[in-house]
């Protein structure tokens, strides 16, 4: 382990900036970290996290400032400079090449050889060792493309484990991750801190924060707002810290009055097993979460309600009507809609523009048609135009291809998607994952004004502070099952962790 500064810091700026054209990415910032600690970065997107941290991991040079290590000034000009430091990262964008399998993966720019040729054999042991230590079952023969996402983050994790660490940086590690594996990257951030590794962390969840924190950061439009103790700062403190308002600006007040059943759900298990007996109920004019850590069986349940995975046992009954194993565009059609929790892979055709995307849902059941069955152009784009002012999305972005977007404006055209016809029911699956707060705030005052005007609302979250904050009631999951109910006074931090993690109970 590298030597550190008389005052325990091991890695330092001071001053830090970087300019590109017409944007102050990072505006002289400093920030210590020091050995044998967890050093949350916090922020809304484009706060300068991902900036601090490239320059960090060699990938980007400064405009200005300094960055010193173990005391002494470094010049971090490459990712190499940076890992013969001890300095790795883990990036949210994968750096891993897909044609090639684990094990190539893991040593690709550093194969083992023997007499001068590669040494497969080697490779796959080593590989194989490395991913054993970590207790990641994983194939070291198995091609990248082939394995689902949450491992494809083992392997990425694994490659920064490959290097004797000092500095650790890891950007929303558990993103993709089960709650096992959860359980297992923060057995490895912990072991690695008591050798004296320093970790920086970047997390918008506040509960894996004070799980494993020791100390935030919060930046805010480049600047560095101020640097507070995990576990003594709570979350409307952090969140007014990084938004510069206060909490009640982010998450509106909603009116509760709960009208006839829209949702039942009864006793369902579905096909592969990854829920067991689950029955909940939604009615109109309500917010009901769904909370549980990756990999409960959250995102399944409503998944099986809206046809995308097939129910073994049990009912769906919607507005009356059952709908067990109904295919989407008959749910879709009956009045709910299901909003994916990844818009790249399932929510977005990311080479169109965001009025096409916005337009899709509305081809079969909206007057956007001329005669002989063509499209009328104008007909969309008024439509379009209507539906962004009610997600706040700019009227410069509509004729842009959604590729081209922020992730919170792609998430305000996937929102809007379900607003082109009527709706009685918007299941929301993770709403809200990789968007800023001032885009969080556009997106739950449409929440509200959904719930008090006509609807339904379903939140599935991982993000503890958006199920606490916006839900009438609660369900919570745990390994396939719904382990308890919550209502009013009951939804709370303390109740809803103790269902996460103990035993099963309704309250």
């Amino acid at each position: 382990m590298a030597s550190t500064s008389d005052n325990g810091v091991l890695l330092e700026t001071r001053g830090l900036t970087k300019r590109y054209p017409g944007v102050l990415a990072l505006d002289g910032v400093d920030f210590t970290l020091k050995a044998g600690e967890v050093h949350v970065l916090f922020g809304e997107n484009g706060a300068g996290k991902s900036t601090l941290i490239s320059i960090l991991a060699g990938v980007q040079l400064p405009t200005s400032g300094e960055v010193r290590f173990a005391g002494a000034p470094v010049t971090l000009d490459s990712v190499r400079a940076a890992r013969k430091l001890g300095i790795s990262a883990v990036f949210q964008e994968f750096s891993l090449v897909p044609t090639l399998t684990v094990a190539q993966n893991l040593f690709l720019g550093d194969e083992p050889r023997r007499h001068g040729f590669l040494d497969r054999a080697a490779m796959k042991r080593g590989a194989r060792q490395l991913l054993g230590q970590l207790d990641f079952p994983i194939d070291p023969n198995a091609t990248v493309a082939f394995l689902p996402r949450a491992e494809q983050q083992m392997v990425e994790i694994a490659k920064a484990f490959r290097s004797e660490l000092s500095v650790l940086i890891l950007d929303e590690p558990t993103a993709s991750l089960t709650e096992r594996e959860t359980r297992r990257l923060f057995a490895l951030v912990e072991k690695f801190k008591a050798a004296g590794v320093a970790i920086v962390y970047i997390s918008h969840r506040m509960q894996e924060i004070r799980r494993i924190g020791d100390r935030v950061t919060v930046l805010r439009d480049g600047r560095r707002i101020g640097t507070v103790d995990a576990r003594s700062t709570d979350e409307d403190r952090l969140i007014e810290m990084m938004t510069g308002r206060p909490i009640t600006e982010i998450y509106p007040p909603i009116t509760w009055s709960p009208g006839e059943p829209l949702l039942e759900i009864r006793d369902l298990t579905t096909a592969g097993g990854e829920v067991r007996g689950a029955s909940m109920q939604v009615r109109r004019h309500e917010v009901v979460g769904i909370a549980g850590l990756v990999g409960s069986g959250k995102s399944e349940l409503m998944r099986a309600a809206f046809g995308l995975l097939r129910a073994q046992s049990g009912s769906v009954h919607f507005r009356g009507r059952e709908m067990t194993n109904a295919r989407p565009r008959q749910l879709l059609e009956a009045g709910m809609f299901y909003l994916p929790p990844d818009r790249k892979e399932e929510g977005l055709i990311l080479s169109h523009s965001s009025n096409a995307n916005m337009s899709l849902p509305a081809l079969r059941r909206y007057p956007l048609r001329r005669a002989l069955g063509l499209l009328s152009n104008m007909a969309r784009n008024q439509l379009s135009e209507a539906t962004a002012r009610k997600v706040q999305l700019a009227f410069k972005n509509l004729g842009r291809p959604v590729a081209h977007l922020s992730g919170g404006n792609q998430q305000k055209v996937l929102f809007a998607k379900g607003l082109v016809h009527e709706v009685d029911l918007f299941v929301y699956d993770e709403p809200t994952v990789g968007v800023d707060m001032g885009t969080r705030s556009a997106l739950y005052a449409l929440v509200k004004e959904l719930c008090e005007t006509s609807s339904g609302v379903v939140v599935v979250s991982s993000d503890l502070p958006e199920i606490l904050h916006l839900c009438h009631r609660v369900y919570v999951m745990r390994r396939g099952r719904l382990v308890a109910e919550l209502q009013g006074e009951a939804i709370r931090e303390s109740n809803v962790l103790q269902h996460f993690f103990g035993e099963d109970r309704t309250a």
